[in-house]
């Protein structure tokens, strides 16, 4: 009975993802007039219309572009389809960040592969310039193939990591037991597909086949939900009891009993690394938040 329940729900995420996939978020951003390119001005950033993009990377260059917009606190959607085929070596870089040595930062890294192997999503969580929290997975499809949809929701009370509306990461507000946590620096929306062959695949040991270039990564449906950061005001209250009265909205969306689950699930089958869980990392106990969250 046990097997056949959990037969039942992985059945019904992976139907999730499915729908998800074909049918993708709902509301439409606008490349031209939301986001800057940063990088690969000359050719390394196609945008193809108002919701749809394309981030290249030959051996001269790789490209990027961020939001013009800073938010500081809110739900960011994007519909991605990641290099296909022999990708060893190159990073899709999906994040939030603010400025400076301090730095908050709120990572999606899509590691490549050789042709035929898992793709690996590398996640990470810097507060006040300090990461260090990683967290790794595998996927439970080919992201190359189709577009999904990746989300960062960032609220008072939590960040949670999503694909396809599936939760795959949370990391709590700890801030009132002396756990740093992303409050107040505006972030701005970054992405970008570059060469790390010294690192992203195997270690470094798989390098980069460049007669397999131009990479390209494709991107649509941009969403920000978010408070917009700007001369120094939110366009969101800026009371957090205010923010959170909204219920099922971004501002205080949380897990409830299906997403609970769904983390679960993804945790147990397709978590690859988890620094919570790296005990010889720190001998002397576990980061606080780690022994503070069941979900770590």
């Amino acid at each position: 009975m046990a097997k056949y329940e959990t037969y039942l729900r992985v059945s019904a995420l992976l139907l999730a993802s499915l729908l998800m996939c074909l049918f993708g978020v709902t509301a439409e951003g606008n490349f031209y007039e939301d986001i800057d390119i940063t990088w690969g001005e000359h050719g390394g950033v196609n945008i193809l219309g108002s919701n749809s993009l394309v981030l290249s990377l030959d051996q001269s260059s790789g490209s990027g572009f961020r939001s013009k917009a800073e938010y500081l606190y809110g739900r960011i959607d994007m519909q991605i389809k990641l290099v296909s085929g022999n990708s060893a070596g190159t990073v899709t870089a999906y994040y939030l960040s603010s400025e400076g040595p301090n730095h908050d930062e709120i990572d999606f890294e899509f590691l490549g592969n050789l042709s035929g192997e898992p793709y690996i999503v590398h996640t990470n969580i810097y507060t006040q310039g300090i990461g260090n929290r990683e967290q790794q997975f595998y996927l439970w499809f080919d992201p190359t193939k189709h577009f999904h949809t990746y989300t960062i929701v960032w609220n008072p009370q939590r960040i949670i990591f999503m694909v396809d509306s599936i939760p795959i990461r949370v990391f709590n507000n700890y801030e009132a037991r002396g756990v740093p946590f992303a409050s107040s620096q505006p972030m701005r929306l970054y992405s970008s597909l570059w060469c790390a062959d010294q690192w992203a695949t195997k270690g470094g040991l798989v390098k980069t086949n460049w007669s397999f270039a131009p990479f390209k990564a494709y991107y649509r449906n941009f969403d920000a939900k978010a408070c917009v950061w700007s001369k120094g005001s939110s366009s969101c209250p800026s009371n957090s009891a205010s923010m959170t009265h909204y219920n099922n909205t971004w501002q205080a969306q949380d897990l409830d009993a299906y997403g609970r689950r769904s983390l679960r699930w993804v945790q147990k089958y397709y978590m690859i690394y988890s620094y919570c869980k790296d005990y010889k990392r720190f001998p002397q106990g576990r980061p606080r938040e780690c022994r503070l969250s069941r979900f770590s």
